[in-house]
């Protein structure tokens, strides 16, 4: 017998996509726009049921496509009305999707790849290691998954209203499939959120950053970390190949010509080791000129960790540093961390491809 050949998922499509294929297949490209509606507005997963499309038509799509969706592992809900749940993909491996509610808003935190090609020091999605880049599919799905369990509100609108691609992984090193899904949530078809509810998150791929500008405009933050190089290229390895200067003048690039727009700094307070006076001056200087909002981030601790959070003290001290020199500064509620979904703390589970994990074990034992 032949080798059968896995189904196209749709999800993988966004409204440029889903036109080609339509056309591909002698079908008229308004089509995607129909299927589009169906899947993300109505949550129809069955093609059969998309019953404004001819019955031959739904017949040849089941032949070819499926809208497949990953497998609810763990659905968790935390104290202060946080939601989290554990998807499963393949081989064992899993993401994790955080949902954050705040008065009329409600913020998903959404994973772009199996756990995360970088190492950021104080984050425990990185010590997971990395396994691979998450699909189109798999990233807009958890926006469907979200949307399916939460519902909408007593007037009849979304319960998610914001996005941010702050969950686990580097966005902007699995470009396409994250601007493809981003392309998505904006869709009318699709989910309608505006570009300024949709945040994308990065450690500061230059050159991807560069080439985010021109293709899509949604907001930017950039995860920082720290006021200077030398503690950056500690806390953020990346910065020993992107330095901050590098990485600012390309956020700067990003925003011009975008009226009323600003960078979105995050700095995660670590005590001892980013809270000291010097750093919060330091960070002034830095960001002077500079269109920016500052989230102080208190740590969220896990297992293993070197890093303490900061005393409330230190950061209402550096927070107060920032605002007095002018810069916008907010200190960013801990939500979640009872059921480990706060800021630093996604880890899933993640087929480690780089070995990071057991190289650690190997050093540890090592120094025993």
């Amino acid at each position: 017998m032949p080798e059968q050949t896995e189904k196209m998922n749709l999800l993988d499509l966004d409204r440029a996509g889903m036109e080609t294929f339509f056309t591909s297949i002698g079908e008229k490209a308004f089509r995607a726009s129909q299927v589009m509606k169906w899947i993300h507005q109505h949550r129809v997963t069955d093609i059969n049921e998309m019953t404004n499309l001819s019955k031959s038509l739904r017949e040849n799509l089941q032949a070819m496509a499926e809208v497949r969706l990953p497998e609810v592992v763990v659905d968790q809900k935390s104290d202060d009305g946080t939601r989290k749940w554990l998807l499963k993909l393949d081989s064992g491996n899993c993401i994790e999707t955080v949902f954050i509610p705040e008065g009329s808003r409600g913020t998903l935190c959404v994973s772009s790849q199996i756990g995360c090609a970088l190492e950021c020091s104080f984050c425990a999605t990185g010590r997971q290691g990395f396994n691979r880049n998450l699909s189109t599919g798999e990233i807009i799905s958890q926006v469907l998954v979200a949307n399916h369990a939460l519902g909408f509100d007593k007037d009849g609108e979304r319960i998610v209203t914001n996005v941010v691609m702050m969950g686990m992984g580097e966005p902007l090193l699995n470009f396409d499939n994250v601007v493809a899904a981003m392309n998505i949530m904006m869709d009318d078809f699709a989910y309608g959120i505006s570009k300024r509810r949709i945040t994308l998150s990065t450690a500061g791929v230059v050159p991807a950053l560069e080439r985010l500008r021109e293709v899509i405009d949604v907001s930017l933050a950039l995860s920082l970390h720290a006021p200077n190089d030398e503690l950056r290229d500690i806390l953020v390895p990346l910065n020993k190949k992107y330095p901050i200067k590098e990485t600012l003048a390309a956020c700067k690039h990003y925003f011009e010509g975008k009226k009323h727009r600003y960078l979105t700094v995050e700095y995660v307070m670590l005590k001892n080791v980013n809270d000291k006076v010097e750093h919060a001056r330091q960070l002034v200087k830095l960001l002077k000129d500079v269109p920016s909002k500052i989230n102080l981030i208190p740590f969220n601790p896990f297992d293993e960790t070197q890093y303490e959070r900061s005393s409330q003290t230190a950061i209402n001290k550096f927070r107060d540093i920032l605002i007095k020199n002018g810069l916008i500064t907010i200190t960013r509620k801990t939500r979640g961390d009872d059921i480990d979904a706060a800021c630093g703390q996604l880890a899933g589970r993640v087929q480690d491809k780089t070995k990071r994990t057991q190289k650690r074990i190997q050093l540890q034992a090592g120094a025993e």
